[in-house]
């Protein structure tokens, strides 16, 4: 016989950006101007596991014990569905690592250009994508003769949810050589000095800003044309100053690189875990003060702020966020690492690794997330029953009676 429904919450925080939302959303809406993906985000976050959305029921099949588990919303800026789809993404990168240094290099855009970036979203992220890659591939074919592998994780937000627009890169300590007969690894440190990276990524920049800047101004169109004769300005204005950019071997074996992985690719402005307590109006929040040497503070903000800080971190739709270059492209992603391997004389990273990365990667998902049964611990649960949104969910199913709608 089977045991019956589980239908109580699953374990969550005791505040969510949900809960933010539900308290103040409607109001927010009322008072500010928002764009219908940013409404979008909202609904979509309102109804994540929740009825709204339907759900199914899950039956362990060690011990027959039956769960409701409603619906994800599967938006990429919810922060409920971030962590499994991180570990799904990483679990898929893990099988292209390669038995070498990785570094971390950072391109920090200057933050004249966060309210070019509020109206032409697309325009800034692509060219710093572009910058970004082109100086790495650059340096990779000048000091290497090779190519580098590449993945490039942007993120638009700092640690207290104000504009910080940066990309983070994931960068091979090596590089296949352009005739593909051998593979030459970093010898001392990086490639070269992060001022001889900042000067050339800035120079693309600047350069792409100006080039776009003459088209816009060439379309006819008004607001075009406005923001041309910005972008103008600021490309000159800044074509003068040094650009932050940062780099460091972080990783010493391909466990690490999974592991660093897992923290910059799928998440979101701020997570849940991150919040502290909604009272009278007032959000509070943890964050890490760097200029204090990375401690933990508390940050206070009226839950108009915290909502607004949060939206204008929404991508545009459609947008890609993990860009792959060099040695990594879609493209011939699979014959040059399958190259260098050979050249390398290893073969792909073991399942040892894979585990212990994989464990690292689910060490923060909850029972429910991880499909493992609350009553015996075993992770064998299939779905017997479905439902749609604004249907009620089955009280309990018989031993047998497994009915998917």
């Amino acid at each position: 016989m089977a045991k019956p429904v589980a239908n109580s919450s699953p374990t969550r925080p005791a505040l969510e950006v949900a809960d933010i939302f539900r308290a103040h959303g409607a109001e927010y809406l009322q008072t500010h101007r928002v764009t219908e993906g940013q409404r979008k985000v909202i609904r979509a976050i309102l109804q994540c596991r929740t009825a709204a959305l339907g759900g199914h029921v899950e039956e362990c099949n060690n011990c027959g014990a039956q769960r409701i588990a409603y619906n994800s919303c599967r938006n990429r800026h919810c922060p409920k569905c971030q962590w499994l789809e991180q570990a799904r993404w990483v679990e898929q990168q893990v099988a292209d690592l390669l038995p070498i240094e990785y570094y971390h290099v950072i391109f920090t855009l200057p933050q004249e250009l966060n309210e070019l970036a509020r109206w032409q979203p697309r325009l800034v992220y692509d060219l710093l994508f572009e910058a970004a890659s082109k100086t790495l591939l650059k340096f990779g074919q000048q000091e290497l003769g090779g190519e580098l592998g590449i993945t490039a994780v942007l993120h638009t937000w700092g640690q207290t949810l104000q504009t910080h627009i940066h990309l983070h890169c994931l960068v091979t300590g090596g590089a296949l050589a352009a005739d593909g007969q051998s593979f030459r690894r970093c010898r001392q440190g990086f490639l070269c000095s992060v001022e001889e990276l900042s000067a050339v990524y800035r120079a693309h920049y600047c350069a792409g800003l100006r080039r776009w800047a003459q088209q816009a101004a060439n379309s006819g169109a008004p607001m075009e044309a406005q923001w041309a004769a910005q972008a103008g300005r600021l490309a000159g204005a800044l074509s003068e100053r040094a650009w932050v950019v940062y780099a460091k071997r972080p990783h010493c074996g391909p466990g690490q690189v999974i592991e660093y992985l897992s923290r910059y690719t799928q998440r979101v402005a701020s997570s849940n875990a991150r919040l502290l307590d909604l009272s009278e109006g007032v959000v509070s929040f943890r964050y890490k003060d760097y200029r204090a040497g990375g401690v933990n503070q508390v940050m206070r903000l009226p839950a108009s702020e915290f909502i607004r800080r949060f939206l204008q971190h929404v991508l545009p739709a459609g947008y890609v966020r993990i860009r792959h270059y060099g040695l990594l492209a879609s493209r011939e992603r699979g014959r040059k690492l399958a190259r260098c391997r050979e050249l390398l004389r290893t073969a792909p990273v073991g399942q040892v690794v894979q585990q212990a990365a994989k464990a690292e990667l689910l060490r923060g998902l909850s029972a429910r997330e991880l499909k493992r049964c609350e009553e015996c611990g075993s992770s064998e649960l299939v779905r017997v029953a479905q439902w749609q949104g604004g249907e009620s969910p089955p009280l309990k199913l018989g031993q047998g009676e497994r009915r998917m709608a």
